[in-house]
């Protein structure tokens, strides 16, 4: 049995352990073990399907340190007119040179792919079965809580009869060819990418049938472009919903508002969706994905057998024999809300969202504020959880829980002052940026002044009720 030294012992080296260790290497001197069950840095990224693409502009993800993408503005395509969204190739590209040309070379971190470690301080190889023992001289920090969970690795929840094919979207491009008919399952956006591949590949719209037990509001893409060239559709975006936060009289309501400004987005308009992740959608997918007529809604797969599905309430669905199912039911991360705990204990740090949904800025922030402040009462004040939306009711639960971060950063200038330059806020600096003189501009930032407050007292009495 070995032993190792450090600072810091981070399980995980997906975007949030990373995005951690790189604001600490810039704002401590402190010493960092990382450990990880994958081959390479870059979390569930390496098991990603090979068409995913962030729902956000590349720009403001990652870690804080170093850009992702050029910041270019895509041309063709769905995302047209937008800016770029990295691939799943990018990505991991941009984690493993983070590793080799920063972390490493800093020669403050060490790495050990391949292994679990423990809240104990041990750490095994999964392929040689050592144990090493790590000194932890501050804390360990957990970058798992997310318990982001993909296709390709999750447990299904239905049986399959032999001979059916079922395979994860990863496995898509190359079983595609040999198929005519398709079944997505999922409700997610994972499921809608995979519809959304399978017809921009040519697949035509009568061979796909889509099980979605839940129809799901989506984000308008158009409201995340953040830039100053965006700023009325993006800051603009941001002040409308603080309007229907604001003057909204049931979730329902906030909704309906949200919909008619533009802000929110759903495929069937005439169906009332029960579910809300924040995911991020263009116009243009969801016109593509209402070329779809067979979606089997509002129930589950018990098993897939060769003549088509037995659902959980005793229904069926016939479909061809030769049907090629796409499993899509992982769920990025849990979002049925696990027991938050605190994020500063004495012996741990576990990063949650602090600023829903982007846990590479949540994880910076914590990071900044484990470098910056003296004790674990004024850091958890700093760092309060926010819970992560299953529906219209949790949409208000996040996004008061971020605005009641907001307000307390905004009483630390230093903290305040990293949240609106880190690159991981692209919105602080769109508002930072932005040209104050000119009228439209002006209307804008002074409703997100009139309504932030109303808003903020209208989610309270709605979440009290």
């Amino acid at each position: 049995m070995t032993e190792l030294h450090c600072d810091y012992l981070v399980i995980g080296s997906g975007a949030v352990g990373m995005a951690f260790v790189d604001t600490m290497l810039s704002e401590s001197d402190a010493s960092f073990l990382i450990v990880d069950n994958h081959h390479q840095p870059g979390g569930h990224w390496n098991d990603a399907y090979p068409f995913v693409r962030l729902h956000q502009p590349s720009h403001f993800y990652g870690v804080a340190s170093t850009p992702l993408g050029s910041k270019t503005i895509d041309q063709t395509g769905p995302n047209a007119g937008f800016y770029e969204l990295a691939g799943v190739a990018e990505v991991q590209s941009y984690f493993e040179q983070l590793m080799r040309q920063r972390f490493l070379p800093s020669g403050r971190v060490q790495y050990l792919p391949m292994c679990e470690a423990q809240f104990d301080g041990t750490v095994r190889n999964l392929l040689s079965g050592e144990v090493t023992t790590v000194d932890v001289r501050q804390r360990i920090v957990d970058s798992t809580f997310f318990h982001t969970s993909v296709p390709s690795r999750h447990r299904r929840s239905f049986a399959e009869a032999p001979g059916v094919r079922c395979i994860a979207p990863n496995a898509l491009p190359i079983e595609a060819p040999s198929a005519q008919s398709f079944c997505v399952l999922g409700a997610g956006k994972t499921a809608m990418d995979t519809l959304v591949w399978l017809l921009n590949n040519g697949v035509a719209e009568d061979d796909i049938a889509w099980v979605c037990p839940r129809r799901s509001w989506m984000i308008n893409r158009k409201v995340t472009q953040a830039s100053v060239e965006f700023f009325r559709s993006s800051i603009g975006g941001f002040a409308g919903q603080l309007q229907a936060l604001a003057e909204g009289t049931s979730p329902e309501d906030i909704f309906d508002r949200l919909e008619a400004s533009g802000f929110m987005i759903r495929v069937d308009p005439t169906q009332r969706p029960t579910m809300f992740h924040y995911a991020t959608i263009s116009e243009g997918e969801v016109a593509q994905l209402q070329r779809i007529e067979r979606i089997i809604e509002g129930r589950r797969v018990q098993s897939i057998e060769r003549e088509g599905l037995q659902m959980t309430d005793g229904s069926t669905e016939a479909l061809p024999a030769d049907t090629l199912y796409v499993d899509c039911t992982a769920s990025a991360v849990d979002f049925k809300n696990p027991p938050m705990r605190p994020a500063f204990e004495d012996q741990r740090i576990t990063i949650q969202a602090v600023r829903v949904p982007n846990p590479c800025l949540s994880a910076a922030v914590t990071a900044y504020v484990e470098a910056h402040y003296e004790d674990d009462v004024t850091r958890n004040r700093l760092c309060n959880p926010v819970p992560l939306p299953d529906d219209e009711r949790g949409f208000l639960r996040s996004t008061l829980g971020n605005m009641m971060n907001q307000v307390t950063w905004s009483a630390e200038p230093e903290l305040s002052a990293f949240v609106t330059n880190c690159r991981l806020d692209g919105f602080g600096a769109v508002i930072r940026d932005a040209d104050t003189t000119d009228p439209e501009n002006q209307a804008i930032l002074e409703k997100m002044g009139r309504f932030a407050q109303p808003a903020a007292e209208n989610l309270m009495r709605l979440l009290s009720g």
